[in-house]
C-alpha cells in the first residue's frame, strides 16, 4: 500500500467498520468433517486409545457409586465395621485405576490435538503463502492471523474436543442410565421423563447460538485487521496525530466483539436457569416415586440414595450434550473461515504441464501484446506492450507514476499473469514454466526491502540459502555493505531488526543488493532502487547497483536520471502503452 492511501485510508475511514473482514459462507457440519477429517486420519490409532479411556473413566465411576449402597446397606445400616475393609481396597483400587485412565486420556489427547493443529496449520499458511501478491494484498493481514491461530484452533475443537466430549457425554449417559434401571426401572422411567424436554431446549437455542459464535469469530478477524493496520503505519499514525482516531478504531472492534460476547451470555444465561428448572422437576418427581419405592421394600435406603446420586450425575452428561451443541457451532464458525481461505485457489500456479525453465538462461525478454487491468480498475494498466529485451541489455523503463511500469516487471515475475498477449523468457511463455524455476532466474530488487529480524548475514543468505560464508562475504563488498556490517556489535551475525531498523535506508538497499549478489540471476528487476533516499545515499548506491546490473538481462523501473544514464536503452510507457524507445544518450525526464 502506497503512503498515498495509508493516508487517505486515515483521513477517510470506512463508513462501516462492521465489514473490516466479512462473515464467511455457512458450511455444513458434514462439509467441515469431510475438510479437516483426513488430518485426524494419521492418529486414528491415538483417538481409539483415547476414545477408549473416555469409557473406561465412566464405568469406573458408576462402579464406585454403586460401593455406597454397600456401604449404606452393609456398613451403616447394620454397624458393621469388619464390613467396610474389603469396600476401602475396592475403593482405593478403583481410585488408582481412575487416576492412571484420567492421566493418559487426558496426554493422549493433548499430544493428538496438538499434533492435528500442527499439520493443520502448516497446511493452512502453505495456502496463504501459495496465493498471488495481488490476492494477499486483498485481505488483511491481522485477519490472516486470526484465521491462522484462532480459527484453526476452533478447528481441533470441533474436530477433535467436540468428538471427545460427545463420547464422554454418552458413555456417561449409557453407565449411569443403565445403573438406574438395574436399581428400579419403574423409578428410571419416572426420573428419565424429563429428558425429551432437555433436547427441545437444545433445540430451540440452536439457531441463536449459531449466529452470535459466527458474529464473535469475524469481529476477532476485524480486530485483529484493524490493529496490524494501525500499527504498521505507527509512523504515518503519529505524524498525523491521529492516536485518538485510531484508538477510537479499535475501541469499536473491541465493543462490537463486546457485544457479539454478551449476546452469547443472554444465550447461555437463558439457556441455564431454563434446563436447571427441568432437572429441579426430574428431581421432584423422582424424590416422590423413591419415598413410595422405600416404603414398599422395593429399594433399599442405600440403593434410593446411590440412585439419586446416579440421577445427578445423568443430567450432568445430557446438559452437556445440550452445551455441546453451542460449542461445536462456536468451533464450526472458525472452520468456516478457514474453508472460505482454503477455497481461494492461486491466481498464479503451476500449469499441469509446466516444465522447469531450460538451463543454462540466457536472459532473452520478451513482451508480446501484453495487456493488463487490475480488478475494478477504470482502464487497463497496459496495453498491447510488446518489447523485447536482449540477453545482458540493461533497460530502463521510465514514465510518470501509474503508466504501468510496476505492473510490467509484476508480470515478469509472474505476480500476475497477463490477460492478453504473452510474457517471454529465452522464447518460453512463463505460464508454461515451473514458477520455481522461474523465479530462480528471474529476480527482482523491490523499492520496499523487506528484511525479517534476523542477522545480517542471514538476510543476505536469504538469496541462496546454500551460499558459503565467502559468497556471502563477497557479496557484502560487491554491495559496499561490508564495512558496515562489521562495524556492528557482533559483525554480520547482528540482528538488522524488525524491518531492518538498525540500518539506515541506504543501507538496508544495499543489503538487499548483497542479497541479489548472492541470489544471481540471469534476468533482474530493478523496482525504483534510488526512490526514497537523499543524494549521498543515493550516490553511495550507484556503484554497488551497476555492478550488480552489470552482465545480466536488467530492466530497472527509475525516474532518476543518474541510473537510466548507464542504461543501454530507455523505453517509456504512459497510460499503459509504450509511447518511446531510445538511448538513456537522449532521453531527457
Amino acid at each position: 500500500m502506497s503512503v498515498r492511501e495509508r493516508i487517505h485510508r486515515f483521513l477517510h475511514p470506512r463508513e462501516d467498520d462492521s465489514r473490516i473482514v466479512e462473515q464467511a459462507p455457512a458450511v455444513a457440519a458434514l462439509e467441515i468433517v469431510r475438510r479437516f477429517g483426513p488430518f485426524a486420519r494419521p492418529y486414528r490409532w491415538w483417538i481409539a486409545l483415547g476414545l477408549l479411556l473416555l469409557i473406561i473413566v465412566p464405568a469406573i465411576d458408576t462402579v464406585e457409586i454403586y460401593l455406597f449402597k454397600l456401604v449404606v446397606d452393609d456398613v451403616l445400616v447394620p454397624q458393621e465395621l469388619s464390613a467396610l475393609w474389603p469396600i476401602a481396597a475396592a475403593y482405593l483400587g478403583l481410585a488408582i485405576v481412575n487416576s492412571v485412565a484420567s492421566f493418559a486420556d487426558e496426554y493422549v489427547a493433548t499430544w493428538v490435538g496438538e499434533r492435528f493443529l500442527l499439520d493443520l496449520r502448516a497446511k493452512v499458511y502453505a495456502h496463504i503463502q501459495s496465493l498471488g501478491v495481488d490476492q494477499l494484498g486483498r485481505r488483511r493481514v491481522g485477519d490472516l492471523i486470526a484465521r491462522l491461530t484462532g480459527d484453526v484452533s476452533a478447528i481441533e475443537g470441533f474436530i477433535l474436543s467436540a468428538i471427545g466430549s460427545g463420547v464422554s457425554a454418552i458413555a456417561r449417559i449409557v453407565f449411569f442410565a443403565g445403573a438406574l434401571f438395574w436399581l428400579s426401572w419403574k423409578l428410571a422411567l419416572a426420573a428419565l421423563i424429563v429428558a425429551p424436554v432437555f433436547v427441545i431446549v437444545s433445540r430451540r437455542f440452536v439457531t441463536l447460538v449459531r449466529h452470535a459464535a459466527r458474529e464473535k469469530r469475524r469481529r476477532s478477524g476485524s480486530l485483529s485487521a484493524v490493529a496490524e493496520e494501525s500499527l504498521n503505519a505507527a509512523p504515518l499514525v503519529q505524524s498525523l496525530h491521529r492516536q485518538d482516531a485510531e484508538v477510537a478504531r479499535f475501541r469499536t472492534q473491541n465493543e462490537a466483539i463486546m457485544d457479539a460476547e454478551l449476546a452469547a451470555t443472554r444465550i447461555g444465561g437463558l439457556y441455564g436457569p431454563i434446563v436447571g428448572f427441568i432437572e429441579l422437576l426430574g428431581g421432584m418427581i423422582v424424590i416422590a416415586f423413591g419415598v413410595l419405592a422405600l416404603r414398599s421394600g422395593e429399594l433399599t435406603l442405600g440403593g434410593l440414595l446411590v440412585f439419586f446420586t446416579y440421577l445427578a450425575q445423568l443430567y450432568s452428561p445430557i446438559r452437556s450434550l445440550g452445551n455441546l451443541s453451542n460449542d461445536v457451532f462456536a468451533a464450526a464458525a472458525g472452520a468456516e473461515r478457514v474453508l472460505e481461505l482454503l477455497n481461494e485457489q492461486p491466481t498464479v500456479r503451476d500449469a499441469p504441464h509446466a516444465r522447469p525453465l531450460p538451463e543454462p538462461v540466457a536472459g532473452h525478454v520478451e513482451l508480446r501484446g501484453v495487456s493488463y487491468a487490475y480488478p475494478n480498475a477504470e482502464r487497463p494498466a497496459l496495453r498491447e506492450v510488446s518489447l523485447q529485451v536482449r540477453p545482458g541489455e540493461i533497460v530502463a523503463l521510465v514514465g510518470p507514476s501509474g503508466s504501468g511500469k510496476s505492473t510490467l516487471a509484476r508480470l515478469l515475475v509472474r505476480f500476475a499473469d497477463p490477460q492478453e498477449g504473452s510474457v517471454l523468457v529465452d522464447g518460453h511463455d512463463v505460464r508454461d514454466v515451473t514458477l520455481a524455476s522461474l523465479r530462480r532466474n528471474v529476480g527482482v530488487l523491490l523499492q520496499d526491502t523487506f528484511m525479517p529480524d534476523v542477522a545480517a548475514r542471514e538476510v543476505i543468505a536469504q538469496g541462496r540459502p546454500d551460499a558459503t560464508d565467502a559468497e556471502i562475504e563477497a557479496a557484502a563488498r560487491a554491495a559496499g555493505i561490508h564495512e558496515v556490517l562489521a562495524a556492528l556489535p557482533d559483525g554480520p551475525d547482528t540482528p538488522v531488526g524488525r524491518g531492518g531498523s538498525r540500518l539506515s535506508g541506504g543501507q538496508r538497499r544495499r543489503l538487499a543488493i548483497a542479497r541479489a549478489f548472492v541470489r544471481d540471476t540471469p534476468v533482474l528487476v530493478l523496482d525504483e532502487p534510488t526512490t526514497g533516499l537523499d543524494e549521498a545515499a543515493r550516490d553511495r548506491l550507484l556503484e554497488p547497483l551497476e555492478r550488480l546490473a552489470a552482465g545480466r538481462t536488467t530492466i530497472i523501473i527509475t525516474h532518476d536520471p543518474a541510473v537510466v544514464a548507464w542504461a543501454d536503452r530507455v523505453l517509456e510507457l504512459r497510460e499503459g502503452g509504450l509511447v518511446a524507445a531510445g538511448s538513456a544518450r537522449v532521453w531527457r525526464p
